[in-house]
């Protein structure tokens, strides 16, 4: 088995996963209404957590054996993860180097955003749904607006860019905010993404009624901006439709995943914290890696452990149709 990807993590539907997603922990510092409840969840077990070398020996077979060219850090909220600054270390140093980013919720990051930068952290994007202190208290469930902000500043000032927001607009809660949430991030060079609210909640709640669609978050934006499609061959396999503001240069993103879903050109896998790969955010099956690390297995091993992992992925996500299962696992315990 050849090195840089001579094997790769190919599914049968001609999609090739380049990006992987890696689930640091589970456990968070919010309550997000769209993600867990306010009393939170049963956390994993820590016997159960990948270790710190053993996150870094699968992101090595991922880099070194399957192609894989850009790993980033999810929670819960990775900022949580002791060994997070080491972990990105090791992480920068494989060869070839993949590009290595992080989604948080910018709590503690106006302390970590220089180490991790140090570290070779390359880019980084922070959930943000609010500009309203009394907003996000009632939909984190937390008086921490002023951290997220301060985490937003000390990002920008460590060099961490282009710095992305993503954000969830709920109906009755925050849709009236997606032109002051753009006016903020423009002012600031943040890039905006809208994201449209997935059935990931751990208290299976979501409803499609109450979800705001890409057509309605564009339509709000452009009762004050002129958006103006960017040349959609420039969007490759990411999953945010870009437009122009007033003619740009700056651009903000909405994600569909329910409305305009990208599953025909996904390029992404996911390691849970527990060392399970997800071929899919919606999978309702998973595949044990951590089992066979422990247990001796070689690289190779774990390697075609993974392909196969791959292989069966579905051709889509199945949110539309009519028999869809929320997966068992919600977001908090997948990485976004």
């Amino acid at each position: 088995m050849g090195q840089g990807g001579d094997a790769v993590l190919a599914d049968s539907h001609g999609r090739v996963a380049t990006d992987l997603r890696v689930s640091l922990t589970d456990r968070c510092n919010l309550r997000c209404d769209y993600c867990m409840p306010a009393e939170g969840l049963d956390w994993l077990p820590k016997p159960d957590l990948l270790t710190d070398a053993e996150v870094v020996r699968l992101i090595r077979i991922g880099v070194e054996r399957l192609g894989i060219g850009e790993v980033r850090f999810t929670g819960g909220e990775p900022l949580l993860r002791r060994g997070l600054v080491d972990i990105v270390t090791r992480t920068a140093a494989l060869r070839p180097r993949p590009e290595i980013s992080l989604t948080t919720n910018a709590i503690g990051l106006a302390r970590l955003a220089a180490p991790l930068h140090a570290a070779g952290l390359d880019r980084i994007n922070v959930s943000l749904d609010t500009l309203r202190p009394e907003t996000f208290g009632a939909l984190a469930r937390r008086d921490r607006l002023a951290d997220v902000l301060a985490g937003l500043s000390a990002a920008a000032a460590a060099g961490l860019g282009p710095i992305k927001v993503n954000t969830v607009l709920m109906r009755g809660k925050n849709d009236d905010e997606a032109v002051p949430l753009a006016r903020f991030c423009l002012e600031h060079g943040y890039q905006l993404r809208f994201i449209e609210q997935m059935p990931l909640d751990a208290q299976h709640g979501w409803r499609r009624a109450n979800m705001v669609t890409a057509d309605e978050i564009l339509a709000a934006l452009s009762a004050a901006f002129t958006l103006t499609p960017d040349d959609p061959a420039a969007r490759g396999s990411a999953p945010a439709e870009a437009f122009l503001v007033d003619g740009g240069p700056a651009r903000i993103g909405v994600i569909g995943s329910v409305t305009r879903p990208f599953c025909g050109s996904c390029d992404r896998v996911r390691l849970t914290a527990d060392g399970q790969i997800r071929n899919c955010l919606f999978a309702t099956t998973e595949s044990d890696l951590r089992g066979p690390l422990r247990a001796g297995a070689s690289d190779a091993t774990i390697a075609e452990l993974w392909r196969r992992a791959v292989a069966s992925k579905l051709p889509g996500h199945g949110v539309n149709d009519p028999g869809f299962l929320q997966p068992a696992r919600p977001m908090s315990a997948i990485g976004g």
